[in-house]
């Protein structure tokens, strides 16, 4: 709490008794045992009562006795002291005076004269404190209290009669709605014309208690609410409901209610102003909390003023802390601040209020200026209590305002987040060696704390506005920098070497952290287009370097000329660079679909057709152009299933093409160029050899025997990074296996005469799909059979043997589908690489109804399959599955919820439990479904995978589960004690068997008795 400093006290309220010595005044301890007397509990309510308090067993026949053997002992010749100030006390307080000698209304007179009192103790006090102080204790003693110090007892008395007052002397006389609870009225004691006397002499009275230090902790920290309230009420109420107050006693309470919110620690205000401002007028209190003390619903003035007057606490300085703290935090700390960070609503409703400008406020413009520079500072809490919820609030609360306020957001928000960023970007253009010595552009912890504060709200924040991102562009140089400056390794070298090496790397190091960032960026697009945009600007750059001996700066030319020559020269060399690093490192796995596929061709042969390869980019440009023209041929040759559309994307490499085999001087490149020119005009219908072997080298095939392989094609389809074609989502169909000459969107070249038996491979395909189910499964049978035989023709339309399999998987006669899963299964097994990840996007594609759950519970068998199959090998392939595995875990469907979790806890088993980090995914499962899931199928089958990992390793559960083992224990606690489930009870209670075994042989071992030989030396 703040200090307390000196505020007149309401003139109508009681006065300091002047001119009372110390040494002739009654002592602190008379004064508490005159309170403790006028509250003491009649004869047995202590036990019969229990643990309650005092002055609940106050009756009216207790108070008045208790006053009357007040007024006998203040007869008595050691209390004539505290009389005589007692008697001062009340002839400057009239109104207390009067309500202690009314015997008729035994609760108003005992609220004056505990007041009475309360005004004495708070007089002694302030005489003690100003009396000389005690002389200075010995060396190494500890400082004697302070004359005014309360022992603990003493605090313990004052603490009940201060309840007692507020209780008696406030309580009664408020109105409903008005600073109380929901709950039954408080009985009228008093007709309406005395109720605002009273109110106003209790409030005063406690008011001036309040300017004492020992006195206030009580009062206001227990006692603020209603205190506010009577003020609230007094100086700001209806008149009719504070009859008998003139208009100068009403400024004085208004007076003192701006007095009592200045001094008290802020959040508590905050705290205590929203609950006198009650509960909204739609809301009522939560279900299951009707028994809690809730807010009642106030009227209308009294909403209107604490609104202001929280405003007012909003605008100050450090007001924005305040209301945070107010609301997440009440008044303490600690566990509360913790529960309220992951209240993530109650932090966002704080973010509205603090992004809306009051109506108090002048201008939008000076509430922004004056609350901004603290929403910035709430990101640099320290307390990492409250620092989690806080910068919650922060961000939340930046974007509110960027969304309703942009340009002020832009001022207030955005520019002094990245001021330390823009100082760079703004400072005078000179190179590095060119700055004095010690030129400091921003200090290191000024650039920590704001790439900090930017990770927060731009990465953190997860908002995407044109706002945020356009603030963000200016700097992001000096963001790269900064990256690229952290990525480097402390060197050996000495300075000069050191420098020199710096100039010549510099460059480089900036091109290759750029690539490692787009590396990781593949699957939203960034990457593509950035290589697209690359292969624009080199393009540009071919055209200008045609045209650059007619338009050369001649050798005598300016200075300022050859700089801008030597800039130009860079920047080409830079954009060189850059193409060169992103093939060898990136290649064509950045392009995410069709269309950016289509634009990245498009631009290698506007470049290839502008400028052919020659000169110092040749390597480049050929590299690139046999990149893209690989990857037109393998997907003309059956790496995708093209589309209509797609076709229609192809052609606009048409006309590029056919210039490219005009002009380009290579001829097998024109040949190529001329041939994918014919397979996209029709549309793959027909296809010359070249563009069949340069895909089949592109996807790593052995062309076909009848199939010519020019060395030029093998070539020129094969990039320094390995191509591989981005997937598309594409099914055949009956018909289409039926008829070979249906458009598929694939080249089908025309088998050489010594092929194997196409027509038979060709019949089988067909009866693959027959209506009756016996000739159906006998086709799939022989296909299988041929996979087994490693015929050449069946392995060279692997492919096509795939789509068969997948679509026979949906048939619901039995023989049918096993013989599906059987061929899927071996066809799986011997090209892994290939086809288990097109099983699995198709078992993790989410499809509605029971039959696609029923086709997906397949393909996790024919997973299971290939996982035994594969044997050791399947730990390549262990994050793939597990994690598919896992999503099934969460399909909607029961069943197949269910059966995800069998297979996972028998894949668990094939990997000998060598799960690695993705434990902890797993874990997390687990513990979710067994807790959470409806049916008690998908919770048995999580409670068994359980059991099968703490089986399986054993001894080793202590080790390879040690992160996790301590959750795996209460998950398996909490099956047994609140699942409903016989059967899954039962596997928890195996599992903890286990655990117990385990844990038994880990800390008990057995003792073995043998005997040890040892050479000596």
């Amino acid at each position: 709490m703040a200090a307390p400093r000196r505020a007149p006290p309401l003139p109508a309220g009681p006065k300091m008794a002047g001119g009372a010595e110390p040494q002739l005044g009654p002592e602190p301890e008379r004064v508490v045992e005159a309170l403790e007397l006028l509250l003491r509990p009649p004869a047995g309510a202590r036990e019969r009562d229990g643990e309650a308090g005092p002055e609940s067993a106050l009756r009216p026949e207790t108070l008045r006795s208790n006053a009357a053997a007040l007024e006998e002992r203040l007869r008595e010749p050691g209390w004539a002291a505290l009389s005589g100030l007692r008697r001062a006390v009340l002839a400057r307080a009239p109104a207390l005076a009067a309500g202690a000698a009314a015997e008729a209304e035994p609760g108003w007179a005992a609220a004056c004269g505990l007041l009475a009192l309360l005004l004495c103790l708070k007089e002694r006090l302030s005489a003690l404190a100003a009396a000389p102080a005690a002389p200075a204790p010995a060396p190494g003693a500890a400082p004697p209290p302070g004359a005014d110090t309360l022992s603990v007892a003493q605090g313990r008395a004052v603490g009940r009669a201060l309840r007692a007052a507020v209780g008696l002397g406030l309580v009664p006389y408020l109105p409903p709605g008005v600073g109380q609870r929901l709950g039954p009225p408080a009985p009228a004691l008093a007709s309406p014309s005395t109720r605002g006397a009273r109110l106003y002499a209790a409030a005063a009275a406690l008011a001036e208690l309040a300017q004492h230090p020992a006195l206030a902790t009580p009062l206001l920290t227990r006692h603020l609410g209603l205190l506010l309230a009577s003020l609230c009420l007094l100086g700001h109420g209806p008149a009719a409901l504070s009859e008998g107050i003139s208009e100068a006693e009403r400024a004085r309470c208004r007076e003192t209610l701006r007095h009592v919110l200045d001094r008290v620690y802020q959040p508590l205000v905050v705290r205590e102003l929203l609950v006198l401002q009650g509960r909204p007028k739609q809301s009522s209190p939560s279900p299951g909390e009707e028994t809690k003390a809730s807010l009642a619903r106030a009227p209308a003035w009294l909403r209107r003023l604490c609104g202001q007057l929280l405003s007012e606490r909003l605008m100050r300085p450090g007001g924005v802390q305040a209301v945070v703290r107010g609301i997440l935090e009440g008044a303490g700390g600690g566990a509360g601040a913790e529960a309220a960070a992951v209240d993530w609503r109650k932090c966002d409703a704080v973010a509205k209020i603090l992004a809306s400008c009051p109506q108090q406020s002048l201008s939008p413009q000076d509430y922004y200026g004056l609350v901004c520079p603290q929403i910035l500072d709430l990101l640099h809490i320290q307390d990492k209590v409250t620092a989690r919820q806080f910068q919650r609030v922060a961000t939340s609360t930046l974007l509110a305002v960027a969304r309703e306020q942009p340009q002020l957001a832009q001022q207030h928000l955005l520019q002094p987040l990245l001021t330390p960023l823009r100082r760079c970007t703004e400072a005078p253009e000179l190179a590095v060696e060119d700055l004095p010595a010690g030129t400091v552009l921003v200090t290191e912890a000024e650039l920590s704390s704001c790439v900090e504060d930017v990770f927060k709200v731009y990465v953190v924040g997860n908002d995407s506005s044109s706002l945020l991102l356009g603030s963000l562009q200016p700097v992001l140089g000096v963001v790269f920098s900064l990256y690229s400056f952290s990525r480097h390794n402390v060197s050996y070298l000495s300075d000069e070497d050191e420098a020199l090496y710096q100039k010549i790397s510099s460059e480089q190091c900036h091109v290759e952290n750029l690539v490692e960032l787009l590396s990781h960026c593949q699957k939203s697009g960034l990457a593509g287009d950035f290589f697209i945009h690359c292969l624009k600007a080199l393009t540009r750059v071919a055209a200008e370097d045609e045209a650059a001996p007619a338009s050369a700066a001649l050798p005598g030319g300016s200075l300022l000329e050859l700089e801008q020559d030597h800039a130009e020269q860079s920047r080409k060399l830079l954009v060189l660079q850059l193409v060169a690093t992103l093939c060898e490192s990136v290649s064509d796995t950045v392009f995410t679909d069709i269309a950016q596929v289509v634009e990245f061709v498009a631009a290698v042969l506007q470049r290839a057709c502008a400028s052919p390869a020659h000169g110092p980019g040749a390597a480049v440009e050929t590299q690139t152009l046999a990149m893209a023209m690989g990857l037109v041929a393998a997907m003309l040759g059956g790496a995708v299933q093209l589309q209509p559309s797609d076709f229609s994307a192809l052609k606009r490499l048409v006309p590029l093409l056919e210039e490219l085999s005009h002009t380009y001087p290579e001829p097998l490149t024109q040949e190529l160029a001329t041939d994918l020119r014919i397979a996209i005009c029709t549309h793959g219908a027909f296809c010359p050899g070249t563009v069949g072997s340069t895909a089949a080298s592109v996807l790593g095939r052995k062309p076909g025997p009848g199939a010519p392989s020019p060395d030029s094609a093998a070539s020129a389809a094969t990039s320094p990074g390995g191509v591989r074609p981005a997937p598309r989502h594409g099914r055949s169909s009956p018909s289409a296996a039926r008829d070979g000459s249906d458009e598929r969107g694939t080249c089908h070249e025309t088998p050489a005469a010594d092929s194997p038996a196409p027509g038979a491979l060709q019949e089988l395909l067909v009866s693959a799909f027959e209506p009756q189910p016996p000739a159906r499964a006998a086709a799939l049978r022989s296909l299988t059979g041929l996979i087994t035989q490693r015929e050449p023709e069946a392995l060279r339309r692997q492919d096509e043997l795939l789509q068969v399999f997948l679509e026979n998987l949906q048939h619901e006669d039995a023989f049918v589908y096993l013989s599906a899963i059987q061929g899927v299964a071996l066809l799986s097994s011997e090209y892994p690489e290939r086809i288990l990840p097109v099983l699995l996007a198709q078992y993790g594609r989410p499809v509605q109804g029971t039959e696609a759950a029923v086709t997906r519970m397949k393909l996790g068998e024919v997973l299971m399959r290939v996982t035994r199959a594969l044997g050791d090998m399947v730990l390549k392939h262990r994050e793939p599955l597990v994690q598919a595995f896992l999503r099934g875990a969460q399909d909607p469907d029961g069943t197949l919820r269910a059966s995800s979790l069998c297979n996972l806890g028998e894949l668990c088993q094939r990997l000998g439990f060598q799960l690695g980090s993705i434990i902890h995914e797993v874990t997390s499962c687990l513990t979710a479904t067994a807790k959470t899931d409806p049916e008690p199928e998908v919770r048995r089958a999580a409670v068994h995978v359980v059991v099968l990992l703490l089986r399986g390793l054993s001894e080793k559960a202590t080790e390879v589960l040690r992160d996790v083992l301590r959750d795996l224990y209460r998950l398996l606690k909490h099956v047994v004690a609140a699942e409903r489930d016989g059967v899954t009870v039962l596997h928890a209670r195996l599992a903890l068997e286990e655990l117990d075994a385990v844990m038994r042989r880990v800390l008990f071992p057995p003792q073995v008795l043998q005997k040890k030989i040892v050479v000596l030396p």
